[in-house]
């Protein structure tokens, strides 16, 4: 077992320093992730984990519960201890949409207040407030209204404008819809769709929805504690992965044709651009 991990001032320390990636690597790439490990104590939860994040891609990572996703976003973000590298872009800035966060609805602040809150610590502009309101769908009655009060679908919009403010490069969301129905649920990733290319965002993404994966992915990561594939929807998402993968067969449910239709041509028209 490997006991000695990096504290996370000299994982950064090592991301720029030790010569491992040229600094020409990152004009078109944002992450390098080379032989990552995590331990919890004598659980092996990732093995020799190695990837890259292209610039402007939708990197979705997929796999079984309990199987690292959530382990593996928290050695990115450097929260965990872990052996390996992760190096990140020297100009990257992060915004990290959870799962769900459960709000009091007594809870005395209303929306804008909670954008306000980060955008003064950022130092952060009402207008930009206003800008990333905007750009996710919430209206200014919206934005009035008590955080607790908000529909599933308006609060993770919220989120996601949370996440937004400060003018992320990368943003990375841990299932963002496990807790929405069908129809919110194909909004959002909707909106992440319009909003990587609108702001030339990097998206990395935990997703249990296989059925979206192909129009939305540029490269997928079939994670089991270790990549048990790594490429483009085409070649992960196959028969032979998912058994490995799932250790068996593995069914998945398909969503309405028509929005499959509209994020497969758009997905298309990346490939031409």
């Amino acid at each position: 077992m490997q006991k000695h991990f990096k504290k996370r001032s000299q994982l950064h320390s090592k991301a720029s320093s030790d010569g491992s990636v040229a600094s020409n690597e990152f004009v078109k790439h944002a992450l390098f992730v080379r032989d990552l490990n995590v331990f919890f104590g004598d659980h092996h939860v990732l093995q020799d984990v190695s990837f890259t994040l292209k610039r402007g891609e939708t990197f979705v990572i997929i796999g079984p519960n309990g199987s690292g996703k959530t382990v593996l976003l928290k050695s990115l973000l450097h929260l965990i201890p872990f052996s390996g590298s992760v190096t990140w872009s020297p100009d990257t800035r992060i915004g990290y949409v959870p799962q769900k966060i459960d709000a009091d609805r007594h809870l005395p602040i209303n929306l804008e207040n909670l954008l306000g809150a980060k955008a003064a610590i950022l130092g952060c502009s009402r207008k930009e407030i206003f800008s990333v309101s905007e750009d996710v769908g919430l209206d200014a009655e919206t934005l009035k209204t008590p955080v607790g009060h908000l529909s599933g679908g308006n609060f993770q919009k919220a989120l996601i404008a949370f996440a937004l403010l400060g003018d992320p490069t990368v943003i990375i969301f841990d299932e963002p819809t496990a807790s929405l129905d069908e129809l919110a649920e194909e909004h959002v990733y909707d909106l992440m769709d319009v909003l990587r290319k609108k702001r030339g965002l990097t998206i990395v993404l935990v997703s249990h929805d296989l059925s979206l994966v192909p129009a939305l992915a540029n490269t997928v990561l079939c994670l089991n504690k270790v990549a048990i594939c790594l490429g483009p929807p085409q070649e992960a998402l196959t028969k032979e992965i998912f058994a490995k993968l799932y250790q068996g067969p593995h069914k998945f449910y398909s969503h309405s044709s028509s929005h499959r239709k509209i994020l497969d041509q758009r997905h298309h028209d990346d490939h031409l651009e």
